[in-house]
This record gives C-alpha cells, structure tokens and sequence, in this order.
C-alpha cells in the first residue's frame, strides 16, 4: 500500500514539523507532498531543512509563489501525487502511529473498496473548557454505515461524521469527483466527501479510538461561525449542480435541496429574498426547472407547506 501524504501549508511554523514527521513516520507513506502556499513566516525554512534528511519530502508552490487557499493548494498537491493510495494532513494536524493499520488491512481485502474512513481525536494548542473538549474529543461515524446508505448520514449528521484527517481513498477516485472547489473559502471537504459518498464505496475504518489529531489553536477557520454560514449555502449549492451535471439520481438531488432550503429556513429570510435566490438557483441548474423539484422547493409552496402541513400529508 503506497500513499501520497497531502499537506497544504500556510504560516505553519509553529506546527508544520510535527505533522511532516508524524507522516514520514509511516512505511505506508512514498511521498509528502507539500504546497507551500505563500507563507510569510519560516515555514518553507523548516520544510527544506526536513527535506534535506528525507526524499519522500515534496515542496511545490502556485505560480509566482502566491497565496491561493487551501483548496487550490491541495489540487495542486493532487495534481503532484504520484502514488495509488492518497492521504491528507493539515498543516497544523498529525497523524498517530496507529493511522493506517486500518486502512491496510481493509483494502487488501476488498478491491472493490474507493476509500476507508477513520477517527481522528483533537490536540489543543490553547486553553479550552470542559464543554469544548468533549464537543472535539473525538471526530467519528459512531458506527459503521453501508456505503450506499453514507450520503444520507453524512447529510443528517445521525450517526456522525468523518474528517478528511482520517480519510484514505485510492488516487483513481479523482476520475469520479474531480477536485476541490477552489471558491469555497471553507466547507471545500464537505462539499468533496459529500460528492464522493454519492459515487465511490467508502467504509468504516477505525472509528472507535483517533489515527490522527486536529490541532485547535486561535486561529482555527473553523472559530470563524459567520464565514462556515456563508459558505454552508455556497456548498450545497455546488454539490447540486454538480450533482445535475452528473446525472445523480433525483432523489439524492431531493435530499441535499431539502437540507439546503431547511439551513435556510433557520436563518429566517423573506420570502422576496428567497423567491431571489430561488430564481438564482433555477438559472444556475437549467436541469432543475424540467424536474417536479422546481415546483416542491419553490418558495410559495414551501411557505404553503410551513402554514398549512395538514394540506400536504
């Protein structure tokens, strides 16, 4: 089982090591390929210093050694890989000796398999509560879920969720899903393993202890609540059309306008600014306004549906 460890680093200096090392750790692993992503700090230092001891390191930049995000950072880095098997870390993550112990063991028992899914725990770098610990303790599918039925949990989130610190999927898996959506500032995974539960066989590795830590720090993305909000919408939206685009059954087209419009919903628009964004999304898919799906989520017949439910049992 030969692996390409993916790392997307930006201002990493503080952390990037111990996630170089924490891969490099693992005989499973060919090669870690690096983009340093317009660093500012000493981050591309540490990385030629590590090179230096070890080939498997790979270092690449975008043109004119620009910042880009992470997204296109990890494409490129996809764009590099040269192994079957592909594996991510971020920058300020690492990986623990148990991480593909799992992995191995299941590929090499089925071929059918596109990616195996694991636990990851959390690695605080600054004070936290009780509350917060036990919410990070530990990201997990609390059980194992057939393939087929995955894109339904990961949707209504019943039975948990996966990160893409504990993810391995074979390279070939790309053909299916593409790469990451470079104008999604966050949610970009989300969108990618959502896309990848409805085409490829993923399955439950080890989801009952962590293979891998998230560093929390103060300058997490995902402390950002307004920017995950924003770009939430952006996500469906962009698994919806690819989803058209594609050829994805009507009724996994169904599930994801139905948790979009419930999100939605939440935030308590009015029914102008829906009616807007509904035109939107009709202009943006020209396949919804042939389906029935453009009658059961336009905006007057949900507002129907919230005032009078009784009407449409």
């Amino acid at each position: 089982m030969n692996i390409s460890v993916i790392i997307p680093v930006y201002n990493a200096a503080a952390y990037i090591e111990k996630a170089v090392t924490s891969a490099l750790f693992h005989n499973e692993v060919k090669e870690v390929v690096l983009v340093n992503d317009g660093s500012t700090d000493d981050s591309l230092a540490i990385l030629q210093k590590l090179q230096q001891s070890d080939a498997r390191i790979k270092i690449y930049h975008h043109e004119n050694k620009v910042n880009k995000g992470r997204s296109a950072s990890r494409n490129l880095a996809l764009q590099k890989a040269t192994q079957p098997f592909i594996a991510f870390l971020d920058a300020d993550d690492f990986y623990l000796e148990n991480r593909f112990e799992t992995d191995r063991k299941i590929f090499s028992s089925d071929t059918t398999i596109d990616g195996v899914y694991n636990a990851i725990g959390v690695h605080f770098y600054r004070d936290f509560s009780d509350e917060e610990h036990q919410e990070l303790s530990l990201t997990t599918v609390t059980e194992a879920i057939p393939p087929q039925e995955l894109f339904g949990y990961l949707l209504n989130g019943k039975k948990g969720y996966f990160s893409i610190d504990g993810l391995t999927i074979k390279k070939e898996v790309l053909t299916k899903i593409g790469l990451f959506q470079e104008h999604l500032v966050v949610a970009e995974d989300t969108d990618w393993l959502l896309k990848m539960a409805l085409t490829s066989k993923l399955v439950a590795g080890n989801i009952k202890e962590a293979v891998a830590m998230r560093g929390v720090h103060v300058t997490n993305s995902f402390n950002v609540k307004e920017l995950y909000k924003k770009y939430w919408f952006k996500m469906y939206e962009s698994v919806i059309y690819w989803g058209f685009q594609n050829n994805i059954e009507k009724a996994k087209i169904d599930l994801l306008l139905n948790w979009l419009f419930y999100y939605r919903y939440k935030e308590k628009y009015s029914l102008l600014t829906e009616f807007k964004y509904w035109f939107y999304l009709l202009k943006s898919n020209p396949k919804l306004i042939a389906s029935t799906l453009a009658i059961k989520y336009c905006p007057i017949i949900r507002k129907r549906k919230q005032l009078f439910p009784f009407l449409f049992r």
